[in-house]
């Protein structure tokens, strides 16, 4: 075999291989099984609860390579649901999420970086009333599969970080309402059906 056959075989070889390498998924958010939950000290008394449901986005997941995976979802501000309409009313108001001038809260990755097992950590940018902040939530991979309704491939994930709310300019109420949200958030997602 000559030298450029040789070449031209390692060039065809190598071209098949990329081609034969998994690419990134890319996934619609299913919003009536995901949800956005934190957790703030109401006068240290109790850790109140609030929930958001999710909004437009996408998720691009690659098994093989988390580091290839990107996230870009944005959440419904008006959304919020703390189990009282006066107290949802209040925070939705100027003096916390100004909900009129700034509807959406964003999450755009930056990166992710898998570790042992079924963990990694997500990077990214977190914008509230406008304020962009870089935030790091830590990543459990739940399940990826087939969805045994959809029967398209579907993937769920669990991710926690904490948050100062004053970060993005929401101090209203500090110190007795609490500034650090903790925050959980349960995704399910699936490739929709062509």
């Amino acid at each position: 075999m000559n030298r450029l056959t040789r070449i031209l075989a390692v060039t065809a070889l190598a071209t098949s291989s990329l081609g034969a390498m998994a690419a990134p998924v890319t996934y619609a958010f299913d919003t009536v099984h995901s949800r956005v939950t934190f957790y703030v000290s109401h006068f240290g008394y109790s850790n109140s609860v609030g929930e958001f449901k999710l909004g437009d986005g996408t998720l691009s997941f690659d098994a093989d390579s988390w580091a290839a995976s990107q996230v870009d979802v944005t959440i419904p501000a008006q959304s919020l649901d703390l189990g009282d309409a006066r107290w949802n009313a209040h925070v939705q108001s100027a003096d916390f999420l100004d909900v009129a001038k700034s509807p959406e809260i964003r999450f755009v990755s930056r990166r992710v970086e898998k570790l042992a097992g079924s963990k990694g950590r997500l990077y990214g940018d977190l914008t509230i009333k406008g304020v962009t902040r870089p935030v790091v939530l830590e990543l459990r991979l739940n399940n990826a599969g087939e969805h045994p309704i959809r029967k398209t491939p579907a993937v769920g994930f669990t991710a926690t970080t904490t948050v100062r709310r004053s970060d993005f300019g929401v101090a209203a109420y500090l110190p007795t309402v609490g500034d650090e949200l903790d925050v959980r958030i349960e995704i399910e997602a699936f490739v929709p059906k062509a």
